[in-house]
């Protein structure tokens, strides 16, 4: 499979698809693929497309209908990896023909333009938001809940990939990962990203927000430890037409993560409680299946991974945080969430 092809990968400017752009350059089976990355720059940069011969970057919108026409005529790609997504769960409540808009109707835009291309394989990262409010620890073969706006539109794009296969025969996998942190996170995205929204604000000289008491309960996932099972998964029989949770199984609460988040950029912990707001407040899942489909998936302490990350927070041109922008249901909006 040396022969010389086309990958697409959107939101490849962005942080976790950026790091699976990498990945994907780094399967020595792909030494002739080329790799299109499309990104809006809406939350990624153009600096973490990897500037190599192989990789040429479209600044673009998937729900542009002329664009993803035009780059599937020219490429005719044999992958697509969907990673394009405004990811804020929380605010999606009040943004919600604009979630909808961006992360499910841009999501069947290529599904369609996949099948009538024939493609060969649909790798789509959806996300544990689809469980809602589900007991913890979260497995694949629970019934989905969501329970906001972007896990409804997580999970209904999962629904329309399994009716492209049994209709069209596209393969796919679909990845729910969660918490995932690491070098090139948004920092300046104060919605989402709790670990990146810390480190802004610590390095800012500002507190961390915490919203509640502090006990809600992730499990944070440091990039590198995934992003070649996604990268590769394409090539896995173990994997096509499957659902894999990807993470880390340790839990920790959102008081503990503002102190390992501190302690990694040497700073105190200077944190601010604000209101709590309507979110899940345990979520982590389990992990079988994908240690059955993926046994090299690494598992790095959220101590190291934050020292690798802090270290290049340490380096990185630090931004205010911005406002999203129009919000479009100001009602029950948090005070901090306001422009």
């Amino acid at each position: 499979m040396s022969d010389g092809f086309s990958i697409l990968v959107t939101g490849g400017a962005g942080f976790m698809g950026s790091h699976v752009v990498d990945a994907i350059l780094g399967v020595s089976r792909w030494d002739r693929a080329r790799v299109v990355v499309v990104d809006d720059l809406s939350g990624g940069a153009r600096e973490n497309v990897a500037d190599h011969p192989r990789v040429e970057f479209v600044r673009g919108d998937i729900g542009d209908p002329e664009l993803v026409s035009r780059l599937f005529a020219k490429h005719r790609f044999r992958f697509v990896y969907h990673l394009a997504a405004y990811a804020a769960e929380g605010l999606s409540h009040f943004i919600r023909h604009f979630n909808y808009s961006n992360n499910l109707l841009g999501s069947v835009r290529l599904i369609n333009a996949a099948v009538n291309h024939r493609c060969e394989c649909f790798v789509f990262t959806s996300s544990i938001a689809v469980y809602g409010h589900g007991r913890p620890p979260l497995r694949e073969d629970l019934p989905p809940v969501p329970a906001d706006p972007y896990g409804i539109a997580k999970y209904a794009v999962e629904l329309d990939l399994a009716a492209a296969f049994e209709t069209h025969r596209l393969p796919f996998v679909i990845f729910r990962p969660h918490n995932v942190y690491g070098p090139r996170q948004n920092l300046a995205d104060k919605y989402r990203n709790v670990v990146g929204i810390f480190m802004n604000r610590l390095l800012r000289g500002e507190p961390m927000p915490i919203f509640g008491d502090g006990t809600q309960q992730r499990a944070f996932t440091y990039i590198g430890d995934i992003a070649d099972a996604i990268a590769r998964s394409p090539l896995n029989p173990k994997a096509i037409n499957g659902t894999f949770n990807l993470g880390s199984d340790d839990a920790c609460d959102v008081n503990h993560l503002a102190d390992l988040v501190a302690a990694a950029l040497g700073l105190p912990a200077n944190k601010t409680y604000l209101p709590a707001r309507n979110e899940v407040h345990v979520a982590y899942a389990d992990h079988a299946r994908a240690a059955a489909a993926f046994p090299e998936i690494a598992h790095t302490p959220l101590t190291e991974g934050l020292a690798t990350m802090a270290a290049w927070a340490r380096g990185a041109k630090l931004a205010p945080s911005r406002s999203f922008e129009p919000i479009e249901i100001e009602a029950g909006l948090p005070p901090s969430w306001r422009a």
